[in-house]
């Protein structure tokens, strides 16, 4: 019977690659989910507060007086 020899370099190599599997079917999986819940109307849109700033007319006429 031949025993196997693994030294460190190659136990943390594959710890790394397993911790990178991990991380890429994450990812993946939440891409494609995104994209299945967008096909099914499912994805809420967020009004987005920072890109538009809706001044009330009646403070722009009291700016207006000032000047």
């Amino acid at each position: 019977m031949n025993f196997l020899y693994f030294d460190p370099g190659l136990g943390a190599m594959l710890v790394q690659a397993i911790v990178a599997a991990a991380a890429g079917i994450l990812l993946f999986s939440k891409g494609v989910m995104y994209k299945v819940k967008s096909f099914f109307g499912l994805v809420k849109e967020e009004e987005d507060t920072y890109d538009s700033i809706d001044f009330d007319e009646q403070d722009t006429e009291k700016d207006d007086r000032k000047n």
